[in-house]
């Protein structure tokens, strides 16, 4: 059991960091895409930053073992609120992945033209995987836990 403890734990880490880090760089098309959407010029770039951050600290949190549940309750916490805006209507099941090849060869972009982005259904399905793989992990801490 230890060590599926710290197999997920990586795993959940790994993924975190990796989208997390993304969240940091450059524009993201989702987020640019909601802003567009919903009117809150504030998803781009201050929602994208501030998850990114929660991200990477949820990260860090699971890579430690004594902070292991509160990483992972922070993990369920940021893929619930992914969850919830894909279900809205200003994102969607089928979001942004990218920007298009025209709106990419362009200097400028209208990003409120639906055929800037690249759309696929992808990202909804990593939210429900890894909020399953976070409920996993903190059930599996908490057993460990009750155990020692």
């Amino acid at each position: 059991m230890k060590i599926f403890r710290w197999v997920l734990a990586l795993i959940l880490a790994a993924f975190f960091i990796i989208m997390g880090g993304q969240k940091l760089g450059a524009p993201s098309p989702v987020f640019q895409y909601m802003a567009v959407q919903s009117g809150i010029g504030l998803f781009e770039p201050g929602v994208r930053i501030a998850t990114g951050l929660a991200e990477i600290s949820a990260a860090l949190l699971i890579l430690l073992p004594r902070t292991r549940m509160y990483g992972a309750l922070l993990a369920l916490a940021v893929l619930l609120g992914a969850l919830v805006f894909h279900l809205s209507p200003w994102l969607g099941i089928n979001a942004p992945v990218a920007f298009s090849d025209a709106c990419n060869a362009a200097q400028s972009c209208d990003y409120a033209d639906p055929a800037s982005y690249v759309k696929s259904p992808m990202l909804f399905a990593m939210a429900v995987s890894f909020f399953l793989a976070s409920l996993g992990l903190l059930f599996v801490e908490k057993q460990a836990k009750t155990f020692d």
